[in-house]
């Protein structure tokens, strides 16, 4: 099983060997890397990263799994989601927009369309993200869908320097209520 659907504008679909080159590159930039657990990035870590993702079963619980965020109409990367499979009851979500489109609510689109579709298809209890309290935009994003942070601050070390971190939750029983009311 994988996740792929569609948002108005994107398609979420599994990462293709001709997404590699956009992908690195956009995981390069400084910008984008700055929040992110890697500095640099390469066409290998790119290629690496998909022979990974290849090799193993949708869903396994300890691994994290990429998915491409496309442009509907012309099947341009955007950037991409991440699924780690934390638990039976527990899935932590994270999400890369490439420089281009940043700015544009696309975050929002694909991050509620995936709110939506791990609710609605694998049915856990909870969707988890976590954020540098630096990230204004992530915070931003999160909060403008319906994830709720948590009160810990964790302080943490992250590439060698001190900083903060906040846990975010989207509980299944806050996300049943909205379906319901809408």
């Amino acid at each position: 099983m994988s996740i792929e659907f569609e948002t108005e504008r994107c398609r979420l679909r599994p990462f293709r060997l001709a997404d590699l080159l956009a992908f690195a590159a956009y995981r390069a930039d400084p910008e984008i890397a700055q929040y992110q657990s890697w500095s640099d990035y390469s066409y290998d870590d790119a290629l690496a990263l998909y022979e990974d993702m290849a090799g193993k079963p949708f869903g396994l619980h300890g691994h994290w799994y990429q998915i491409a965020v496309a442009d509907k109409e012309n099947d341009r990367l955007l950037g991409d989601v991440a699924l780690h499979f934390v638990d039976r009851q527990t899935v932590e979500v994270g999400f890369t927009m490439s420089p281009g489109v940043q700015r544009r609510g696309y975050g929002r689109e694909v991050l509620r369309g995936l709110v939506d579709t791990v609710f609605a298809s694998l049915a856990p209890e909870r969707i988890v993200a976590v954020t540098d309290a630096k990230n204004i935009a992530s915070i931003r994003v999160l909060e403008a869908i319906g994830f709720e942070r948590e009160a810990l601050v964790r302080t943490v070390e992250f590439k060698g320097q001190p900083g903060q971190e906040y846990d975010y939750v989207y509980l299944r029983k806050t996300w049943l209520a909205r379906q319901r009311a809408a």
